[in-house]
């Protein structure tokens, strides 16, 4: 029920920033939790961060902590992860998610959690 698109990937090298944004289109988006995974070659899909629907809290796997941030703008219908301090490791295509139901009390953290995918955007980060 909601379509996702991301952008703002690309190369950058260690050490740097990138910004990618998730468009949605619904009239209910402000009501889905929204959340980014990433999926790196050989690898299966992980969970990078999430935001409530409400944008109250927030989650992050511990290896991005202190370095990305989620957040999201309703008037714009988007949410965004900055990506800050950039490491190899962060190599993989980024996915925007959102949840499968409205108004979810707590966090969703799970693949089966969301029930909307974007098709992806590259992130690589150069040594």
């Amino acid at each position: 029920q909601v379509q996702l698109v991301e952008s703002g990937g690309g190369l950058v090298q260690a050490g740097g920033s990138l910004r990618l944004s998730c468009a949605a289109s619904g009239r209910s988006f402000s009501t889905y939790a929204m959340g980014w995974f990433r999926q790196a070659p050989g690898k299966e899909r992980e969970f990078v961060a999430a935001i409530s629907w409400s944008g109250g809290s927030t989650y992050y796997t511990d290896s991005v902590k202190g370095r990305f941030t989620i957040s999201r703008d309703n008037a714009k219908n988007t949410v965004y992860l900055q990506m800050n301090s950039l490491k190899p490791e962060d190599t993989a295509v980024y996915y925007c998610a959102a949840d499968s139901r409205r108004l979810r009390v707590g966090i969703p953290i799970y693949q089966t959690d969301f029930g909307s995918w974007g098709q992806g955007t590259q992130v690589t980060v150069s040594s």
